[in-house]
């Protein structure tokens, strides 16, 4: 495999050309059209396009550029921009050949870029709590006045709600949360936890956050279509030819369609707790494995009821668990993070329970200095172990910077955590890792805490 990834977080590194359907590494160089020596990609964080999670780079634009890389041949760099006009003149400077990000298929972007690649269909849609098995209550928008509708504040969703409110001759309840604090992703938590009614995202956005949620509805839209593509620089006609040509084969097309079932079908782990799930009535975490949690947990100081927490909450103590983003085993450790601790069979509980013990001491070390209070710092360890240290850094500065302790989580870095959910601030300039679901990592801390708070006096030491 011939592509390597270099990340920076705004512009980085700086030809062009498309060669013909044929063979070698899908193409043929041969004609007049040619290939850069590196691709370089631009793209942007996001929860589809590109982030960063337990160390690993996802987000389905990020895997079909390595993708199309791959069948060109060619090596492959990655500038990740802070806004699409930020990437449009990266584009324009010649800083980048394609920007692997939805760019909309409109007036106002075809006279700046050349659109390539697959189409992608987005539009704005009611997101409404419904029961497995049940029918909407909402199935048209005739039905929404009278009705009590969130949005985030000044947000294309706002204007287009209040817009349809007007055609409809209003009634509709617009009820607006400020941007500053509630992610996309809070909003449909919301809706399904029945904290609102109803709310309104686009539609890749609903399913991909609906994923972790049985009981979400998305099917009403209230816009028309819009379509998205990736897009070069104008003129460049032959690298968008070249893109269009790889989009049209069967293999990539098939790599696709499993992306998108595996962000937007695959149903996450809920980690909301049924805590009857452990029965602590005879006296243990977990039978099988509290001999593991026992013999490894005082080689890092720790209680071993919090690492039985830990694995109860990250795999419900099943050794053959596998997340939808690739961790794996008791401890649902990263394939890579894995590989550097010498973990050769993840569904082997004790090798599982081995690695992470390694790589939690690893974090230890890496928070010691910024966080010296040891039971403080067990959280911030936690909520890296979840997330990826990288991204508990930014939380920090960012809490520093809006006067927040960093040293401290309750109610401190815990808060920020969730705003990196958000464009606002996962785009400020202290935060270098981009986009992270917060509220994940938020209730995986809160969830292993109570777990072991209740382990604490059920079961003994």
């Amino acid at each position: 495999m011939k592509w390597f990834v270099l990340l920076t977080c705004s512009a980085l590194l700086a030809g062009c050309g498309g060669p013909q359907p044929g063979n070698g590494g899908g193409f043929d160089m041969s004609g007049p059209c040619s290939i850069p020596d590196t691709l370089r990609i631009g793209t942007l964080y996001s929860p589809t396009s590109f982030f960063i999670y337990r160390g690993d780079s996802l987000g389905i634009d990020y895997d079909m550029a390595r993708s199309l890389a791959d069948n060109l041949d060619r090596p492959m760099t990655l500038s990740v921009g802070r806004s699409l006009p930020q990437l449009i003149a990266m584009l324009d400077s010649g800083k980048i050949d394609l920007i692997a990000a939805p760019v909309p298929v409109t007036a106002e972007y075809s006279d700046r870029v050349t659109h390539c690649g697959y189409d992608n269909i987005n539009r704005q849609v009611l997101i409404q709590r419904t029961p497995p098995g049940r029918e909407p209550e909402i199935t048209d928008v005739t039905q929404l006045p009278g009705k009590d509708v969130y949005v985030l504040a000044d947000s294309k969703y706002d204007f287009r709600l209040q817009n349809l409110s007007d055609e409809l001759g209003g009634g509709i309840n617009i009820h607006r949360l400020g941007p500053d604090s509630i992610a996309p992703e809070d909003l449909i938590d919301m809706v399904a936890d029945g904290r609102i009614p109803l709310a309104v995202l686009n539609s890749d956005l609903a399913r991909l956050h609906g994923s972790y949620h049985a009981n979400i509805n998305t099917d009403v839209a209230l816009s028309l279509d819009q379509r998205e593509t990736w897009a070069v620089a104008p003129g460049n006609a032959c690298l968008a030819d070249s893109i269009d040509a790889w989009a049209r084969r069967a293999e990539p097309s098939k790599a696709r369609a499993d992306l998108l079932k595996r962000y937007y079908q695959l149903e996450k782990m809920d980690g909301r707790l049924t805590y009857g799930k452990i029965d602590f009535s005879d006296g243990t975490m977990s039978p099988k494995y509290d001999k593991l949690f026992k013999r490894y947990a005082p080689t890092i100081n720790w209680d071993w009821r919090m690492l039985a927490a830990q694995a109860y909450t990250e795999s419900r103590f099943n050794p053959k668990a596998r997340s939808f983003a690739g961790a794996r085993g008791l401890m649902q450790i990263m394939p890579r993070t894995g590989r550097s601790y010498g973990l050769r069979n993840a569904n082997d509980p004790e090798q599982s329970v081995r690695a992470a013990v390694s790589y939690l001491d690893d974090l230890n070390r890496m928070f010691e200095s910024k966080v010296p209070d040891a039971d403080e710092r067990k959280k911030f360890i936690l909520a890296s172990y979840n997330a990826g240290q990288g991204h508990i850094f930014d939380a920090m500065r960012l809490a520093e910077k809006i006067g927040l302790d960093p040293q401290k989580w309750d109610d401190n870095v815990e808060k920020t955590v969730l705003m990196l959910a958000n464009p606002q601030h996962y785009n400020d300039n202290v935060v270098k890792y981009g986009y992270l679901r917060g509220r994940e990592t938020f209730d995986y801390v809160d969830r292993i805490l109570k777990l072991y708070n209740l382990g604490k006096t059920a079961v003994p030491v």
